[in-house]
């Protein structure tokens, strides 16, 4: 059985009860508000019911005015305008969005999504080539081109002006674009710095229907994209992001996009859509078709104007979701068979597995599964050409890039950030690579880190849990990073002699504490059934969920974690 480390979060009582003497809501609510910074009934109120009209002036963005004057002076000389983006759910939604909103002033458009093997990501050379071969003379890049130094350079000796808008951490190096819009520049005066890349894509709409007294509807229009976005794009879902979901969320749920409503279709998702339907049912299809194949046909579909031509995209992205979800397991099977064989790799600080004939598309989704079994940093690898390329995921609070840099001296190249990366190398260095990897990892990593963490929000008893908390906790949607769905620890419950195994893998819960019963699931928990023999107390770690039956519903738990109580 794995040990987990339970970690709870710390209280201020104090901001607690003054929370519980404003709201009037029960304690354990205002336990959890105050976690997350919220300290009066103002703050309450906005948390709660996030307006439109709290979201920043656009025109507090750097540049914000160049952007919308050479655009504007694109539409009205007659110039081609090309919308570039990334082929992750990011790119794909913010494009669609900003094609769809120029579209309605300015005929000559075109957008291009770069080919994730034949070009990489971010701004391409071919794409370049693309616009000047095409007579375009200003892109608009989306989600991508911070970066783009050289590139960008290139593009302007073929006298094609650029206007970079992503949300990257941008280098001392800026590329020498019209105007650079990303909140992060450090004297960007923007008050909200963790927008994703279709975020500042629609700041820039916003100011540009100011500017052009265009309806604001226009430019409010693709909020269901922009909440897809934010919740794929693993943004914190504070501040604007929470305003913008909350609102995109609505939008999804009363008039969605064509392409949304068909992957909702395709899926069997029911409204009301919550985020994390979002994030689980149609993030994964709009990032397979990058993965899979070609991302543009996903722009196509969420700019479809009639449903039948976005269900026709809807259907094509759906298959190369059950493709990728096919490469995933076969080669999740074979990487873990592969650990399995070698005993060092078993007790090795990391992990780094090369087979040649592993689809490239799917080397990121595998390695987070390997960390779902081996809890470690680990590195998937495939060859590409003549070449072996990957990518690498971490464990929370281990710095993965800085490992890989100090394995450079065996790769041809390499990027990425504290949680993920990719790189390429020479065939013949990846034993080698894999040597220094694991070495580098072994003399940095806390010895802590190699074990999962469930961070926990606060204890509670199962008599707290009624209908009315539950409608409460509900409210704090949409949830995502810094807020979380609340995680709860209930001691010393036993069992009522109910639980049972199902299907072999997973733990059906019937528990009991103080006079009060509470039923609920354990995913892949079926090792944990002997804690629950002869009664004895155990704590549990869940979360709450709904559950329908027979047109009856119930409160359940989601059980996360079970040990013997102390």
């Amino acid at each position: 059985m794995t040990q987990k480390r339970w970690t709870i979060k710390s209280e201020d009582a104090a901001a607690a009860a003054e929370l519980r003497q404003t709201l009037n809501i029960h304690p354990i609510l205002c336990r959890i508000l105050s976690q997350r910074g919220i300290r009066n009934f103002d703050e309450a109120r906005d948390f709660f019911r996030p307006q439109l009209d709290q979201l920043h002036d656009p025109w507090l963005m750097k540049d914000m005015d160049k952007a919308v004057e050479r655009i504007i002076h694109a539409i009205t000389t007659g110039e081609k305008i090309l919308v570039f983006g990334d082929y992750d759910v990011d790119g794909t939604t913010a494009v669609a969005s900003m094609y769809s909103f120029l579209k309605k002033i300015h005929p000559h458009l075109d957008f291009y999504i770069p080919h994730r093997y034949r070009e990489g990501y971010g701004i391409s050379k071919a794409g370049i080539d693309f616009a000047k071969e095409n007579g375009f003379t200003l892109i608009i890049s989306l989600d991508c081109g911070i970066k783009s130094v050289d590139l960008i350079g290139y593009a302007r000796e073929l006298s094609i002006d650029f206007v970079v808008c992503d949300h990257h951490l941008p280098d001392n190096d800026l590329p020498p674009a019209v105007a650079i819009l990303n909140p992060k520049q450090k004297d960007c005066p923007y008050p909200y710095k963790e927008l994703c890349g279709c975020g500042v894509g629609f700041k820039l709409m916003t100011a540009l229907a100011q500017k052009m007294q265009l309806p604001r509807e226009w430019a409010f229009e693709y909020m269901d994209l922009l909440a897809t976005a934010i919740a794929a794009d693993i943004v914190p879902m504070t501040g604007e992001n929470r305003i913008m979901a909350f609102h995109g969320l609505k939008k999804a749920n009363e008039k969605p996009n064509n392409g949304i409503k068909a992957l909702c279709e395709l899926s069997g998702l029911q409204l009301p859509l919550h985020i994390q339907n979002l994030v689980f049912m149609i993030a994964p299809r709009v990032n397979a078709a990058g993965r899979m194949d070609d991302a543009s046909k996903a722009v196509r579909m969420f700019v479809a104007e009639r449903y039948e031509e976005a269900l026709h995209y809807a259907e094509m992205l759906h298959n190369d979701n059950t493709d990728r979800k096919e490469a995933d397991s076969t080669t999740t099977q074979e990487a873990l068979v592969l650990i399995s064989e070698n005993l060092e790799w078993i007790e090795s600080k990391s992990t780094v597995v090369f087979q040649p004939h592993w689809h490239k598309g799917v080397v990121g989704i595998v390695a987070s599964r390997l960390i779902e079994n081996y809890y470690r940093p680990t590195i998937v690898l495939t060859q590409s050409g003549e070449y072996a390329a990957g990518s690498a995921r971490s464990v929370p609070g281990f710095n993965l890039y800085e490992a890989i840099h100090a394995c450079r001296e065996h790769l041809i190249g390499y990027g990425g950030h504290f949680a993920a990366a990719g790189m390429t190398l020479e065939l013949q260095q990846v034993d080698a690579f894999r040597k220094k990897f694991e070495e580098v990892v072994s003399a940095t990593i806390d010895p802590d880190l190699l074990i999962p963490e469930i961070v926990i929000d606060t204890e509670i008893q199962f008599s707290d849990i009624q209908w009315p908390f539950y409608n409460i906790l509900c409210q704090m949607e949409p949830f995502g990073p810094e807020n979380l769905r609340p995680v709860f620890l209930a001691r010393g419950v036993t069992d009522t002699g109910f639980s049972k195994i199902v299907k072999e893998l997973h733990l059906k819960f019937s528990l009991r504490q103080q006079g009060v019963t509470l039923s609920g699931i354990g995913f892949n928990m079926a090792d944990k059934m002997e804690l629950l023999t002869g009664k004895k107390p155990v704590d549990v770690v869940f979360k709450l969920d709904e559950n329908e039956w027979n047109g009856e519903k119930s409160l359940q738990i989601r059980v996360m974690d079970v040990r013997a109580s102390a």
